[in-house]
């Protein structure tokens, strides 16, 4: 086989784009160019990579095949050049995380900004993501590292624990559920949730521990944020689950009662994902050290 760097980028435009022009002009190259170089990577491998339809690509299994290898070894060559530019200082560099609703939201921002105040080389792309999709990012390379509330089964990821994330219920202050201590999701259902956007990692995470309850829980808004969340429960809208850190936080200006989940699955440990610590860039692991505390 004879291909080269452009042609994996290349490939990797085009399958994020699922057009071939857009992934041409991605990768700085006619279309005409793009379609001979994706031929001629056909060719090579012996196989077809992309279905080409009016309204643009999809991939083949090999193509997905290919598209996982491929952004594998973007990121290694992009930690080489990271780990060259400063000679593997700490003090430079890009990192991609991948993370759960709650990390984004809650503690992440704190944590980012005192390591980017310290660091004015470095650069970092946080996205929220689901578990699944954050599992397969790390796996796949297409991220550095990835923070995950819960257990992960995957003998090929290092999973790095650093805290615990505790759901609770909060309602309105005089809400009749106040009169438990504790409470289990099964006795909310007469009572309107108010959840997080659809897409968000906790809004997932609740609604799969109702359905392995066989119970539907009754939505009657999704938000964005917790504050909003709360907002809402003090208003009387409805009761939510959101983690114990923002709804003590959120209790100290609204009127809210904390409830004590009585679920197994209320206590969650939170983990750093990564396929290998020692070979990440040196950015990277100085920010997993902060964040575990070490």
């Amino acid at each position: 086989m004879n291909f080269d760097l452009t042609d994996l980028s290349l490939f990797i435009n085009i399958a994020e784009s699922s057009n071939l022009t857009q992934g041409a002009r991605k990768t700085f190259m006619s279309a005409a160019a793009a379609s001979t170089r994706i031929k001629t990577l056909e060719a090579q491998l012996n196989c077809t990579l992309l279905y080409r339809n009016r309204k643009g690509v999809e991939l083949t299994e090999s193509g997905q095949l290919l598209l996982q290898h491929a952004r594998l070894v973007n990121r290694q060559v992009a930690h080489l050049k990271n780990a060259f530019a400063e000679f593997g200082s700490d003090t430079a560099g890009h990192i991609r995380i991948f993370a759960n609703t709650t990390a984004v939201t809650e503690f992440l921002p704190e944590v980012l900004a005192g390591f980017l105040a310290q660091r004015p080389g470095v650069t970092i792309d946080l996205q929220e993501r689901l578990t699944r999709d954050i599992i397969r990012g790390v796996l796949e390379g297409s991220t550095d590292m990835g923070i995950v509330a819960g257990p992960v089964a995957s003998k090929e990821l290092q999973v790095l624990h650093f805290s615990t994330d505790r759901l609770v219920l909060v309602v309105p202050a005089n809400h009749p559920l106040t009169h438990n201590k504790t409470i289990k999701l099964r006795d909310t259902l007469s009572f309107p949730h108010i959840g997080q956007h659809e897409g968000s990692t906790l809004q997932a995470f609740v609604r799969e521990q109702a359905e392995k309850l066989d119970i539907t829980l009754s939505w009657r808004i999704q938000l964005s944020s917790f504050e909003a969340i709360c907002r809402m429960v003090e208003a009387g809208v409805g009761i939510g689950v959101i983690p114990e850190s923002a709804a003590v936080r959120h209790s100290k200006t609204m009127r809210l009662a904390i409830l004590q989940l009585d679920e197994p699955w209320a206590v969650r440990e939170r983990s750093i994902l990564v396929r290998d610590l020692e070979a990440l860039p040196g950015c990277v692991r100085p920010l997993i050290a902060l964040l575990r505390g070490k």
